[in-house]
């Protein structure tokens, strides 16, 4: 209806803009801890098996905060479940700095991850739901970038205070080691975080579901113009149900009983994007490439050239995702991270052990490098970006918040799953056959996508099917 010619676009920048900060702490929470797995190990005294633990503890909080904010979006609104995630972001950072021992920093990576989970599952919902159509997968791209921009910036700080301590284990202010200093540093863009948020308005949407008509028009009038916003207030109210307020069931097609088809496409999406591999670069990128013989100061630098990249990759997605669509692009990423994991799979079978640690040919090393950066890109140029868009605007107004609760769920457990069976399965059966199933994994994700994934370019929310 062209509410993208009247829209305020300044204002909806700026709304934007605070909420995405959101993804900046998803990723910056998530990322922090690439480069403290060996101040963990010694502080605690972990096995491998301990510290998959200690850097998968977030990842459960995040499958229990996407749940619960998904259906507490509904009922206390999408900006008071963030400010509550901002809060325990501060809180989590303060805990897991300071934690004696490794139950402790469970606890507080777990207070964290439902902040993470909160965050992952409500800024591309929040955005998607006030934006114009026409915009919206540019600016819900933003969501990816800020994590992107989030995990780097871990990265970065990362490597500054290990170089200016003279490692992550040194000694820094106060005496303390420098890898409590990496926690402790995100307290900073979490406060930013929960300042912005007091500044941007309720979605409309969630004002409409709690019956607050009034209240949604002066928002979409701020948001698109007076005119504008009457039709749209009537489009929204005519797509919610006249007869209850949303809740689970509302996922089963009342028809049939079954689970509806949209819902298992955003389960399908939200486990690919983890079962291909990407966070076990985030997460362990450090570790990794120390294992096949660059150095601690080395590794970092990979893990910041990496995120580079996918930031690089992430803007080349936000000018493509409204030209191609959403589909073109989750298939060409598909394909191209199958086609670099398998390099990847094999490089690492190549690999032989020089005192107790993998060692591989200068060439080869060289291969699995590039390659691992190639797969960076085209994950950050389609199931990155485009994943979180998907889920944001793919379900109708009467499902949005339930269907992110089991999709973010899914999405987390799968990251959990993942993550924390890495250290085992790579002293276990190799890296290549580890690599091996996240290329399978990619693989796979091209046909589902082929087979369940519906285009949303362009298209209202109010017009989305279930």
């Amino acid at each position: 209806m062209g509410y993208q010619q009247r829209a305020n676009t300044g204002f909806i920048i700026l709304i934007v803009a605070a909420a995405t900060i959101g993804g900046f702490m998803f990723g910056y929470d998530s990322g922090v801890i690439n480069g403290t797995q060996e101040g963990l190990e010694r502080a605690f005294d972990l096995s491998k098996l301990g510290t998959g633990l200690n850097v998968g503890a977030i990842l459960i909080g995040c499958a229990v905060g996407s749940f619960l904010a998904g259906r507490l979006a509904d009922r206390m609104g999408r900006r008071r479940v963030m400010q509550i995630a901002a809060i325990l972001f501060i809180v989590s950072a303060l805990g897991a700095g300071a934690a004696g021992g490794s139950a402790t920093f469970i606890l507080a990576r777990f207070i964290g991850g439902i902040g993470v989970g909160a965050a992952s599952v409500l800024s591309p919902v929040y955005i998607s739901e006030v934006t114009p159509a026409a915009i919206r997968g540019r600016l819900s791209s933003i969501q990816q970038i800020m994590i992107i921009t989030g995990l780097t910036g871990a990265f970065v700080a990362n490597y500054a205070l290990a170089q200016a301590a003279g490692g992550s284990l040194a000694p820094f202010w106060l005496g303390l080691p420098a890898w409590r200093w990496m926690f402790w540093m995100q307290v900073i863009p979490a406060a930013a975080y929960l300042a912005a948020l007091a500044l941007i308005p309720e979605s409309p949407r969630f004002l409409m579901l709690r019956g607050r008509t009034e209240d949604a028009r002066a928002v979409l009038t701020r948001l698109f113009g007076s005119d504008a916003a009457d039709a749209k207030v009537a489009e929204i109210a005519g797509s919610l149900s006249v007869d209850h307020r949303p809740r689970l069931r509302d996922l089963l097609d009342p028809a049939t009983g079954k689970v509806r088809r949209v819902v298992w496409a955003g389960i399908g999406l939200a486990i690919f994007q983890q079962f291909v591999g990407i966070n076990i670069v985030f997460y362990y990128g450090a570790v990794l490439w120390q294992s096949v013989g660059f150095s601690e100061n080395d590794a970092l630098l990979i893990n910041i050239l990496s995120g580079s990249l996918s930031i690089l990759a992430c803007f080349a997605a936000a000018w493509l995702v409204e030209r191609l669509g959403r589909r073109p692009l989750l298939l060409l990423g598909s394909a191209g991270m199958a086609a670099t994991l398998a390099v990847l799979a094999f490089c690492f079978s190549t690999a032989t052990t020089v005192n107790g640690s993998l060692a591989m040919g200068d060439d080869i090393g060289r291969i699995a490098l590039v390659s691992a950066n190639l797969y960076v890109i085209f994950f950050n140029l389609s199931w990155g970006p485009v994943m979180w868009v998907m889920l944001g605007e793919m379900f109708p107004n009467q499902i949005r918040g339930s269907g992110l609760a089991v999709s973010g769920f899914a999405q987390w457990t799968a990251n959990f799953a993942i993550s924390v069976s890495f250290p085992a399965l790579a002293a276990g059966v190799g890296l290549a056959t580890t690599y091996g199933f996240y290329a399978l994994s990619a693989f796979a994700s091209f046909f589902f996508v082929r087979a369940l994934v519906r285009e949303t370019r362009g298209r209202e929310l109010e017009e989305m099917e279930g």
